[in-house]
Protein backbone atom coordinates (compact mmCIF):
# COMPACT_ATOMS: atom_id res chain seq x y z
CA UNK A 1 0.00 0.00 0.00
CA UNK A 2 1.31 3.72 -0.48
CA UNK A 3 3.18 5.81 1.92
CA UNK A 4 1.74 9.16 2.28
CA UNK A 5 2.83 12.31 3.80
CA UNK A 6 0.46 15.14 5.00
CA UNK A 7 1.42 18.39 4.20
CA UNK A 8 1.32 21.16 6.91
CA UNK A 9 -2.12 22.40 6.46
CA UNK A 10 -3.96 19.53 4.92
CA UNK A 11 -7.21 19.21 6.48
CA UNK A 12 -7.62 16.85 9.61
CA UNK A 13 -10.56 15.89 8.87
CA UNK A 14 -9.57 13.91 5.98
CA UNK A 15 -6.87 12.35 7.64
CA UNK A 16 -8.90 11.39 10.30
CA UNK A 17 -11.36 10.23 7.92
CA UNK A 18 -8.84 8.00 5.74
CA UNK A 19 -7.53 6.63 9.16
CA UNK A 20 -11.22 5.77 9.94
CA UNK A 21 -11.65 3.84 6.99
CA UNK A 22 -8.87 2.62 6.65
CA UNK A 23 -6.55 1.95 9.71
CA UNK A 24 -3.91 0.49 8.39
CA UNK A 25 -3.06 3.56 6.36
CA UNK A 26 0.08 4.70 6.39
CA UNK A 27 0.26 8.83 6.27
CA UNK A 28 1.66 10.88 8.95
CA UNK A 29 1.67 14.20 9.15
CA UNK A 30 4.78 17.03 8.85
CA UNK A 31 4.33 18.27 12.01
CA UNK A 32 4.61 14.45 13.12
CA UNK A 33 8.45 14.28 11.54
CA UNK A 34 9.54 17.65 12.17
CA UNK A 35 9.27 19.48 9.30
CA UNK A 36 6.65 21.98 10.24
CA UNK A 37 7.35 25.30 8.50
CA UNK A 38 9.94 23.89 5.77
CA UNK A 39 9.82 25.62 2.45
CA UNK A 40 7.76 22.81 -0.32
CA UNK A 41 11.02 22.09 -1.90
CA UNK A 42 12.60 20.57 1.35
CA UNK A 43 9.18 18.21 1.96
CA UNK A 44 9.15 17.24 -1.37
CA UNK A 45 12.67 15.81 -1.15
CA UNK A 46 11.73 14.28 2.44
CA UNK A 47 9.30 12.51 0.86
CA UNK A 48 10.79 11.02 -1.97
CA UNK A 49 13.68 10.09 0.57
CA UNK A 50 11.05 8.37 3.04
CA UNK A 51 9.39 6.94 -0.32
CA UNK A 52 6.32 9.08 0.23
CA UNK A 53 3.23 10.56 -1.43
CA UNK A 54 2.68 13.99 -0.31
CA UNK A 55 -0.92 14.84 0.29
CA UNK A 56 -1.26 19.04 0.01
CA UNK A 57 -4.10 21.65 -0.85
CA UNK A 58 -1.26 23.37 -2.14
CA UNK A 59 -2.05 23.62 -5.25
CA UNK A 60 -0.91 26.84 -6.11
CA UNK A 61 3.25 26.30 -4.93
CA UNK A 62 3.50 22.59 -4.46
CA UNK A 63 3.29 21.19 -8.74
CA UNK A 64 5.60 23.94 -9.52
CA UNK A 65 8.26 23.09 -7.44
CA UNK A 66 7.42 19.19 -8.32
CA UNK A 67 7.80 19.79 -11.35
CA UNK A 68 11.33 21.94 -10.92
CA UNK A 69 12.18 19.07 -8.77
CA UNK A 70 11.89 16.95 -11.71
CA UNK A 71 13.10 18.95 -14.63
CA UNK A 72 16.84 18.80 -12.46
CA UNK A 73 16.43 15.05 -12.92
CA UNK A 74 15.48 15.00 -9.19
CA UNK A 75 12.78 11.96 -8.48
CA UNK A 76 9.26 12.72 -6.82
CA UNK A 77 7.47 10.49 -4.89
CA UNK A 78 4.57 11.52 -5.97
CA UNK A 79 2.08 14.22 -5.02
CA UNK A 80 -2.16 14.15 -4.35
CA UNK A 81 -3.14 17.57 -5.07
CA UNK A 82 -6.58 18.11 -3.23
CA UNK A 83 -8.77 21.61 -3.69
CA UNK A 84 -9.64 22.95 -0.38
CA UNK A 85 -13.16 22.84 -2.13
CA UNK A 86 -13.47 19.48 -2.71
CA UNK A 87 -15.94 17.61 -0.28
CA UNK A 88 -14.24 15.87 2.62
CA UNK A 89 -15.80 12.81 1.77
CA UNK A 90 -14.82 12.81 -1.79
CA UNK A 91 -11.07 13.46 -0.97
CA UNK A 92 -11.31 10.74 1.20
CA UNK A 93 -13.06 8.03 -1.43
CA UNK A 94 -10.75 9.35 -4.04
CA UNK A 95 -7.64 9.10 -2.14
CA UNK A 96 -8.55 5.81 -0.60
CA UNK A 97 -9.46 4.88 -4.68
CA UNK A 98 -5.79 5.51 -5.63
CA UNK A 99 -4.17 3.96 -2.36
CA UNK A 100 -5.80 0.82 -3.08
CA UNK A 101 -5.75 0.45 -6.71
CA UNK A 102 -2.11 1.84 -7.39
CA UNK A 103 1.26 1.34 -6.26
CA UNK A 104 3.67 3.60 -5.30
CA UNK A 105 6.24 3.32 -8.17
CA UNK A 106 3.05 3.94 -10.44
CA UNK A 107 2.90 7.35 -8.33
CA UNK A 108 6.70 8.32 -9.16
CA UNK A 109 7.20 11.49 -10.47
CA UNK A 110 3.28 12.27 -10.84
CA UNK A 111 0.96 15.15 -9.85
CA UNK A 112 -2.29 14.03 -9.29
CA UNK A 113 -5.07 15.97 -9.15
CA UNK A 114 -8.74 15.45 -7.59
CA UNK A 115 -11.43 14.75 -8.23
CA UNK A 116 -10.53 11.73 -10.25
Amino acid sequence: MIRFLADEDFNGHIIRGLLRREPALDIVRVQEVGLMGQADSILLAWAEHEGRVLLTHDVSTMTDHAYERMHRGHRVAGVIEVPQSLAIGQAIEDILLIANLSSGEELENQVQYLPL
